[in-house]
């Protein structure tokens, strides 16, 4: 790896994280072009609702990638000015959503300089993380797309309790995690179709999630591959020196031997 290829790699946090922004960037500005040049989601306006609701969301997970950025970076002028730090900040704000681009570019830099190898190696190395991150992406999109459909669906029905964004948003989130709560839910068929989908998703998720938290919490530690390898070097190095010294004794050992048989040969 050249000494570029080194720098780069160290601003990448890791790939299941670089991988989790860059979906999250491609989802927002996927929101954006549908919000402006889709003409059958301008002319709905709970289906713009949902989707100024999720991007708040994704707005938060922006605002804390630029402070986990700036205040790790080693130099903040340099991140900030020649790093697109600049970039990360106006994508914090809704209206310059435009401006996310430059993280899917960023992502897919970074991750390109640190290597495929290296990043498949640290994927099956780091699995629970990287299900971690792709729950947390996969719960968003659910969100999103099942309150988009369900709306849609009961809008054909004028008694029905599911009527705004917010309300769609709260049933799939209650549904999701399976609480239930019971005072939003969809009356028609294919709304209630799309909740029996939503609450197989919703157990899947789940799932994967409980056992993330379990894993992190109940197994024991593992000592980091790099502590191994540091551990292993020292011991080659002591190795050797142990080595050399015993060459070195072994040497003086035969000299004396030989000046004692030229002064006393047998």
């Amino acid at each position: 790896m050249t000494e570029a290829s080194g720098k780069k790699s160290k601003e990448l946090r890791s790939t299941g994280y670089e991988i989790f922004i860059l979906l999250l960037s491609l989802v927002s500005i996927l929101n954006m072009l549908f919000a402006m040049n889709f003409g059958f989601i301008n002319k709905d306006p709970l289906t713009l609702e949902v989707i100024a609701i999720i991007d708040s969301v994704l707005t938060l997970f922006f605002i804390l990638d630029f402070i986990l950025r700036f205040t790790s970076a080693a130099s903040k002028s340099a991140y900030f000015f020649r790093g697109w730090g600049w970039a990360d900040l106006l994508a914090c704000i809704p209206f310059f959503r435009i401006f996310r681009i430059f993280r899917v570019v960023r992502a897919i830099r970074l991750m390109r300089s640190f290597g495929i190898k290296n990043m498949i190696h640290e994927v099956v190395n780091n699995r629970a993380g990287i299900a971690l991150y792709i729950t947390i992406f996969s719960l968003i999109v659910l969100v999103e797309a099942a309150s988009i459909l369900v709306l849609k669906a009961e809008a054909a029905n004028p008694d029905a309790n599911l009527k705004s964004a917010a309300d769609a948003v709260w049933w799939v989130f209650v549904t999701v995690t399976t609480v239930g709560y019971g005072d939003r839910f969809p009356t028609t068929t294919l709304g209630r179709i799309y909740g029996i989908l939503v609450m197989f998703g919703g157990i899947a998720l789940i799932g994967v999630l409980a056992s993330f938290l379990s894993s992190f919490f109940l197994a024991p530690p593992t000592k980091p591959a790099t502590e191994v390898h540091g551990d292993a070097r020292d011991q080659i190095a002591e190795l050797k020196t142990l080595l050399e010294e015993q060459e070195k004794t072994s040497a003086t050992i035969r000299e004396k031997l030989a000046e004692l048989e030229r002064t006393y040969p047998t």
